[in-house]
């Protein structure tokens, strides 16, 4: 593209087109901070919860991500929309928890609560629960 050509701008999302993008999606991009205050990304499935404004995200305890959580709550999740130039950030605190609770809204409804915690159990599995406290994205309406 020309240097001298102008196109349209990027835009910010509103906050229900956020919350349709963060919907929408399954998979997303979880920053965390290291020890030394640089970011730290890894891909991840999560769990979107409109209602309670939080992001549920399935990992085990010995992973970088959950000590990562448990050394400083900051964290985002970036969220690619349905272009390169569309996306949406999630900010806010983390804790992990391995709560029964947390692992079945999680997982879902599962024909055999006790057989699936267990098994949870055995791989180490937590939730890393985020409480969404600022969201924010934009999109390129392209012609």
């Amino acid at each position: 593209m020309d240097e001298n050509q102008s196109g349209p701008a990027p835009r910010s999302l509103n906050e229900d087109e956020l919350l349709k993008l963060l919907g929408g999606q399954q998979f997303g991009v979880l920053a965390t901070v290291k020890r030394s205050g640089h970011p730290a990304m890894s891909n991840v499935l999560y769990r979107w919860d409109p209602a309670e404004r939080i992001i549920r995200v399935s990992t085990t305890a010995d992973r970088l991500k959950a000590r990562q959580v448990g050394n400083n709550p900051r964290v985002a999740l970036h969220v690619h929309g349905p272009d390169v130039w569309s996306f949406a950030v999630a900010e806010g605190d983390a804790e992990v928890s391995d709560a029964a609770e947390e692992l079945l809204a999680f997982a879902g409804d599962q024909p055999d609560a006790a057989a699936f915690l267990e098994q949870q159990a055995r791989e180490r599995r937590v939730i890393i629960k985020i409480k969404v406290s600022r969201l924010y994205g934009t999109a390129l309406d392209l012609p």
